[in-house]
């Protein structure tokens, strides 16, 4: 994971800000108690600029090292604030994959944010060159072809270190076939993120 990959970048207090941000959304949600100066100095730390910036975002949850649930937007169409808010009440209860979080289940929680950079097209001929100019752990990866289309944020490299596996189950992911990368009518994207988690 390369944050040093993004201009603007935020710093590790900006990240940490915005972690509490998701988790505090999730709890409000779930009606949790709230100490009110917490949420008072977390209101006052959002009132920064940096959170105004459109950026897409991406809450993603985990449980007990367990993926709980992960959405977010490729493109900033609203503030950082507000993507992170909108994108940790997706990922908490709109998941297709999970059923909606309880609130039994928010101590065991692990909240990450990423923040991402403007998508670009990737130029390249061929899979083979493909395969070698992806950065595995830097660039997060998206294909499309026709309506169909998925991501994989840069953290997924740990998982899939290997390209070729790596792109088979992104189009997997889109309800493509598994090869389907190794076409010539396949549109491939690339984004880098600036990501935080939890400090535990």
């Amino acid at each position: 994971m390369n944050n040093s990959a993004i201009s603007d970048c935020l710093n590790e207090e900006q990240g940490q800000i915005l972690v509490e941000l998701a988790r505090a959304t999730i709890c409000d949600n779930l009606q949790c108690p709230v100490q009110p100066a917490k949420d008072a100095g977390l209101q006052e730390a959002l009132s920064s600029p940096v959170f105004a910036r459109k950026r897409g975002v991406f809450v993603t949850l985990h449980k007990k090292g367990q993926l709980r649930g992960c959405i977010g937007t490729l493109v900033g169409r609203e503030s950082i604030a507000d993507g992170i808010r909108d994108n940790a009440l997706n990922a908490a209860f709109h998941d297709y994959r999970f059923k909606p979080l309880t609130v039994e289940e928010i101590d065991d929680l692990e909240v990450e944010i990423s923040i991402l950079t403007e998508p670009v097209l990737l130029e390249y001929k061929g899979e083979e060159e493909l395969k070698t100019v992806l950065r595995p752990g830097i660039d997060g990866v998206i294909i499309r072809q026709g309506g169909a289309s998925a991501t994989f944020l840069p953290q997924v490299w740990k998982q899939l270190p290997e390209a070729e596996n790596f792109l088979n189950h992104l189009c997997l992911k889109a309800g493509l076939p598994a090869d389907e990368w190794r076409r010539e009518n396949i549109k491939v994207g690339t984004y880098q993120v600036q990501h935080f988690s939890e400090k535990k």
